[in-house]
């Protein structure tokens, strides 16, 4: 079973036998119909993920009571039994790939704000106390429209909330039960019953939410009287037999008198003694501020909550379930050293669903890795259906087959950033020979760079290098791309992925030597033809320097380039970036990690607007934490030796030492190349930024799509 023995063994939760110790986690993808059915998206999506070879798939947030309690606008239903159908559909394609099923029950309380919305009541244990948060603050215009919790949705429905009296209580104990047996009916091999992040019976366990001052609060044992009775109703209504487990906070963070761990691990074997069969371990953080949204539920931090699964299963008999951001190799060390029974996987079945697979077969390194940009769980918050910036099928599985080419022909791709990669390897897979022209001594393009200012994203190039190796991809480095190199190949159809072009802006100064584009600290720190740009930039000494990295092959991998950069970089102490998108926001994190002191200048409201929702408040808290200014509506001037004016939205002027600046805007598409090949009549099509700025998530959708179209 190579390398990965211990995670891919058969396990048991309850009755219940299970092919591998690979859980998919539960997630809300948005992906159910508008009337919480289940359709061909979602059950292309799920049978994708069995087929990929985990041993368990957990349906996320199924709503006991839809639409009443529902926090996403296409979340599954299970509060009926016209839901059957769609659910045993899902249910017969996964058990055709030798998976288990089970689906989450799931009443969201407090946050179900689709009753917020839709003006119904909010059901709570007890009055929630008043929220207060800077997560809006780093929201566009057009996000504050869509946030799932807006003041306008308050605004529009009032707030109306409903402290839970006992046939309340009743009546969702029944709800409970009810969908538990419904599941049951459509074949779900088990159920979890979401008893975190502050849904409903996590709003009776919280010392923080719950201040009811009768037998359902107070003391631990009446604050989890609810959760036990829940277990009950459910254990009495699906059989002995039947598995049935729990989802639980270790932690709920950021609250004073929030679930601690030690109240954990009472809830956890009150949830043993009451029959469960197993208890997955994740974490919660009180949202006072949008990064705490990274801290839990969605950690982070590499294995962020393992150390609380292992407590906790120190008390337990039955499985313990292990989530949050667990690389196999920590994930299989872990189950080996009895710290978990399972690992669950969210982000990570969303980039590739043969995860599982691949590691079975040994293919560890085609794995197309999650770079932990958020992009997917951003869509729950403006109401959008998730997707993933690495994987354009997940969510339209049922509509982009990979079928082999009708004629296969040569296509050649010119350009090696993310968007040429791709195109090149779809169309490899597809049976194509494939020859990829790259103009530089490198493949990786503007990832390369990205790779240097968030080292997540250098996993997605060590895999998209890997593939070109792997599918027999023709790669010339140093080539550039004419009609007559084309004409010789030999192309049935050519793709460019030529990138964006960045000019300077119409500032005085802009020219100065001590003012760089982005695109030529990329050059320079990526070796792409930096010789002429060292030239015209850099001293003797600071040239002896660069060469000195590239000579000893210091820049051949971004690793290496990351220390090569904490010792030398062409920049002042102070350094001003004009452009606060998603390039000079992480370009301003990345020379803050590297002791220079920064202010970045912003022309337009908003910052960081191409990046996810909950990536930037990451982005700009760490910029924030580090003493980083940033203005917004301000309009730089003129570029001086030494200092830059600017103005701001009142039209006052001020002054900013600067011992270097970097120009972080005037990207365009650019389709240069594109023209020069059509007018020579060779036929193209472009791709990435050099047809649409998209970034990494564009390059790779368009790449992909264009690669799987040819021939």
């Amino acid at each position: 079973m190579g390398d990965f023995d211990n995670l891919l063994q058969p396990g048991r939760i309850g009755r219940m036998q299970l092919r591998n110790r690979i859980v998919m986690a539960p997630m809300g993808s948005n992906f159910a119909e508008s009337d919480g059915t289940c359709g061909e998206r979602i059950q292309a999506y799920y049978e994708a993920r069995a087929a990929g070879g985990a041993g368990l798939i957990t349906m996320g947030v199924g709503a006991i009571a839809y639409p009443h309690g529902t926090a996403e606008p296409y979340q599954v239903g299970l509060s009926d039994d016209k839901f059957i159908p769609g659910l045993m559909g899902i249910v017969e394609r996964v058990h055709k790939h030798g998976a288990k099923i089970a689906i989450q029950l799931q009443h969201a309380g407090k946050t179900a704000v689709r009753d917020l919305a839709e003006g119904r009541e909010l059901w709570v244990p007890s009055m929630p106390p008043a929220l207060k948060t800077d997560m809006f603050a780093a929201l566009t215009q057009e996000e504050m429209g869509a946030f799932i919790s807006s003041s306008k949705s308050r605004e529009k429905a009032g707030v109306k909330i409903r402290v839970m009296d006992k046939a309340d209580i009743a009546q969702m104990i029944e709800w409970f039960a009810a969908a538990a047996d419904r599941a049951r009916r459509a074949g779900f091999d088990g159920v979890e019953i979401h008893a975190a992040h502050t849904y409903i019976i996590a709003g009776f366990l919280s010392g923080y939410f719950n201040k009811r001052d009768d037998e359902y609060g107070g003391s631990i044992e009446n604050r989890g009287r609810f959760l036990r009775e829940v277990i009950a109703a459910v254990r009495a209504r699906v059989g002995a037999d039947y598995p049935v487990w729990l989802r639980l906070d270790a932690y709920e963070l950021r609250m004073d008198g929030g679930i601690t761990l030690d109240e954990a691990k009472v809830f956890a074997k009150m949830g043993e003694d009451a029959g469960c069969d197993a208890v997955s371990v994740s974490a919660y953080a009180n949202i006072s501020t949008g990064v705490a949204f990274t801290e839990a539920p969605l950690v982070q931090q590499k294995a962020g909550f393992l150390h609380w699964a292992a407590e906790i299963k120190e008390g337990l008999k039955i499985p313990v379930i292990a989530v949050g951001r667990l690389e196999p190799e920590v994930a299989d060390n872990a189950i080996a050293a009895g710290q978990c029974d399972f690992v669950a996987m969210a982000r990570k079945l969303l980039a590739d669903p043969e995860l599982p697979k691949k590691l079975a077969e040994g293919r560890p390194e085609d794995i197309r890795p999650c770079i932990y940009c958020y992009a997917c769980v951003s869509q729950i918050f403006i109401n959008e259906r998730v997707k993933c910036a690495v994987n354009p099928l997940t969510g339209h599985e049922a509509e982009i087959p990979l079928a082999p080419a009708a004629k296969p022909g040569h296509v050649v791709v010119v350009g090696g950033g993310p968007g040429g990669m791709e195109a090149a390897r779809a169309a490899a897979l597809r049976g194509h020979k494939v020859t990829l022209l790259e103009r530089s001594g490198r493949l990786g393009g503007t990832l390369f760079f990205a790779a240097l200012a968030y080292a997540e994203n250098g996993a997605l190039l060590d895999y998209l290098v890997t593939q070109m190796r792997k599918l027999d991809i023709e790669v010339r480095l140093n080539t550039a791309a004419t009609p007559e190199l084309i004409k010789s190949l030999g192309a049935t159809s050519v793709i460019v992925a030529s990138g964006a072009e960045r000019n300077a802006p119409p500032i005085a100064g802009a020219e100065l030597d001590h003012v760089w584009s982005g695109d030529e600290l990329r050059r320079l720190m990526t070796d792409d033809r930096a010789e002429e740009i060292a030239k015209r930039k850099l001293s003797l000494a600071q040239r002896a320097l660069m060469k000195a990295g590239s000579l000893v092959g210091v820049t051949d991998s971004t690793d290496a380039i990351q220390n090569l950069s904490r010792v030398w970089m062409p920049l002042g102490k102070k350094v001003a970036i004009i452009g606060g998108g998603l390039v000079g926001v992480e370009l301003a994190e990345f020379l803050v990690d590297r002791g220079r002191e920064v202010v970045v200048l912003e022309e337009g409201p908003s910052l960081g607007r191409e990046l996810s929702i909950v990536r930037r408040w990451r982005v700009l808290d760490t910029l924030r934490q580090h003493g980083v200014v940033l203005h917004t509506k301000a309009k730089v001037e003129s570029i001086d030796k030494k200092k830059l004016t600017w103005t701001d939205a009142e039209g006052n002027r001020h002054e900013l030492a600067a011992e270097s600046v970097v120009l972080a805007v005037g990207a365009r598409p650019d389709d240069s190349l594109a023209r020069t090949l059509e007018a020579a009549g060779v036929p193209v099509s472009a791709v990435g930024d050099g047809a649409q700025l998209g970034y990494i998530e564009g390059a790779v959708k368009s790449g992909m799509l264009a690669g799987l179209a040819v021939g």
